[in-house]
């Protein structure tokens, strides 16, 4: 695991290189345990070493036998030695017992063939010398990172954006036309970042940048394939599937492997399989909000050394400034801060972590997958009378089951854009500043998406939407991110592309049963972990923030930044103070509009302040 940087342009080989190395050192906590870098006429590369492989031989930049081709790689590669061995077939010989020297040669033999052949989570960066040419590739599903700053003659690439930010043709301007999808979607969902002309390879994609232009390009685009196999085909199928995923992610590696353990299924089931020597959890010196216990017990059952740590209030607000930073782009998921504390405990005693990601999207796991009986017989009535039922419920005031009926007054393609939204187009216009105001909708984000689905059924349209936004921009996003923050490697068995190719063809009534989600999984886990674990209903991560800003400390902190002065650029202050103050006072809850908001400012101190 590690993090790189790069850029092309006309400068002598001396001062690309004083760049490069002042680019790499804004992502050391990348990787701590080296650095290298490579320099011509035309291209500058820059790498932090985090050793996981081929600890003593592994620094990059690596080069090919004749250095007509140079790479820079990020990530793990869980199936490198099957394609050593058939490159060696082929005639290539290996300088390193490292997987980056198996992309390398898998790209001179392979070209862009290699990407799909790849199993594990990437982001790298092939030099061609010899055709002038530059080549990137990011994994199928966004694990790993990958930003490029693409403008006139320039063009920079890397692991985290902010290495881009000391480069001294950079233009850092902030790209408010994000901010409306932000506050809806809570996360950066557009290609083009909170920084102009700073993009993201999407998931399954790669480029080639020559003579000034670029094309990107896809190698993988999630699908869905049901078939109509019997349970126990599909129950042996997957739970081989699942065991081989986990024994290829925990053994791919020369240093310890310990495990992230919360009390749901997802992490308990990794645990239970790989059967680390150490767990990690957090929780909060909160009543209701610390699940640490059901991680010390499965811990304790399987004869596991569990580390916990009780995150307090101040701990909370104290640590968002530097989450923030690490994000890159303004990030309003809650959980970002219990896993940068989780991270923290983790990197005293591992290098590496197992994590339970990629779960629920897999195999059906959010509430929001299975709709309640009468929501589901709600949704037969005629669009044209939900619509009015939702215009009537907008006028009035709040009652028990009032969003939902607001919500399914709308089309499929509006009503469902994941699970971070908290607010309507029409409120995020009323929060922004007038001058940022406009008619922008969430379908011309989601409709070119949609397009590809509109002939399934609900749940695999869920399936897909949250495949394409939600997973890589907010689950994964953080994941790398907040692990890396503190120099850890994560690494996600249940987010592997073998199991999606097994994954994609169960069909729903195995996903689904009853009020059971996920139901093939949990039966799976069930052999495994007890049922008070198999069996938990899904919950998330609860972090107490819309309690801590009833208390007059918080509440006041957050006022503090609401009442900035550059705040008015961006949103109405009277009008977001006013969400803060019925808050306060208990008589609406928007805790959550708030946070929007809050990490927004908070990110903005950091980069633009």
């Amino acid at each position: 695991m590690c993090g790189f940087v790069g850029f092309v342009d006309k400068k002598k080989k001396k001062e690309k290189l004083e760049i490069i190395k002042n680019m790499a050192d804004q992502i050391i906590h990348r990787g701590p345990d080296g650095e290298g870098y490579y320099a011509d006429d035309l291209v500058a590369l820059g790498h932090r070493r985090l050793s996981i492989i081929d600890v003593e031989g592994g620094s990059q930049p690596i080069y090919n036998k004749d250095k007509t081709l140079a790479i820079i790689f990020n990530g793990e590669i869980y199936n490198y030695k099957e394609l050593k061995e058939e490159l060696e077939t082929k005639g290539y010989s290996f300088q390193t017992k490292t997987d980056t020297e198996v992309v390398l040669y898998g790209y001179q033999e392979w070209k862009d063939e290699l990407y799909d052949k790849l199993r594990g989570m990437f982001a790298f960066v092939i030099y061609d010398k010899k055709n002038q040419e530059v080549i990137g590739a990011r994994d199928h599903f966004g694990i790993k990172p990958f930003y490029y700053y693409y403008k006139d003659a320039e063009f920079m690439f890397g692991s985290e954006i902010k290495s881009f930010l000391v480069h001294p043709e950079f233009k850092k301007e902030l790209n408010t036309d994000a901010l409306k999808m932000y506050l809806i979607f809570q996360y950066s969902v557009k290609e083009e970042t909170f920084f102009k002309n700073v993009f993201k390879l999407k998931p399954g994609h790669f480029f080639h940048y020559k003579n000034g232009k670029l094309k990107v390009d896809s190698y993988f685009e999630v699908s869905f394939n049901k078939k109509e196999e019997n349970y126990k085909e599909m129950f042996d199928g997957l739970e081989k599937t699942l065991e081989s995923s986990v024994y290829y992610h925990q053994i791919t590696s020369d240093v310890e492997v310990g495990a992230y353990l919360s009390g749901g299924v997802d992490s308990s089931y990794v645990v239970s399989v790989a059967k680390p020597e150490k767990t990690f959890s957090v929780g909060f010196s909160y009543e209701g909000f610390d699940e640490t216990d059901y991680a010390r017990d499965l811990s304790e059952m399987l004869k596991i050394k569990n580390t916990r740590k009780k995150i307090s209030a101040e701990d909370f607000f104290d640590a968002l400034p530097e989450v923030q930073w690490h994000t890159d782009e303004p990030h309003a998921n809650l959980t970002d801060v219990p896993l940068y504390f989780l991270s923290d405990i983790t990197s005293k005693q591992v290098k590496v972590t197992l994590s339970g990601e990629g779960s629920d999207e897999m195999f059906a796991g959010y509430n929001e997958y299975n709709d309640p009986l009468l929501l589901r017989i709600y949704i037969c009535i005629p669009l044209f009378i939900r619509k009015g039922i939702r215009n009537v419920c907008k006028h009035l005031p709040h009652f028990p089951g009032r969003n939902t009926l607001i919500r399914y007054g709308l089309p499929f393609n509006e009503r469902y854009i994941g699970h971070g939204t908290f607010m309507e187009e029409d409120e995020a216009n009323e929060i922004l500043a007038d001058k940022l105001k406009n008619n922008e909708k969430i379908s011309d984000i989601l409709e070119p998406v949609y397009k590809k689905i509109k002939h399934e059924d609900e749940l695999t349209k869920k399936l897909y939407i949250d495949f394409n936004f939600w997973l890589p921009q907010d689950i994964l996003l953080k994941a790398d991110k907040m692990s890396m923050s503190h120099s850890i490697e994560l690494r996600t068995p249940l987010m592997d592309i073998d199991v999606f190719r097994f994954a994609r063809k169960i069909p729903n009534k195995y996903l689904l049963k009853k009020k059971q989600t996920k139901y093939l999984f949990r039966d799976i886990a069930a052999k495994k972990i007890p049922e008070e674990w198999s069996k938990r209903r899904k919950c998330g991560f609860p972090v107490p923030f819309s309690k801590w800003i009833r208390e007059e400390k918080y509440y006041n902190l957050v006022k503090e930044e609401f009442n900035k002065g550059y705040v008015s650029k961006y949103f109405d202050q009277p009008y977001i103070n006013k969400l803060l103050e019925e808050h306060y006072k208990g008589t609406k809850n928007n805790g959550r509009k708030i946070y929007n908001i809050y990490c927004f400012l908070v990110w903005y101190d950091q980069y633009f302040a």
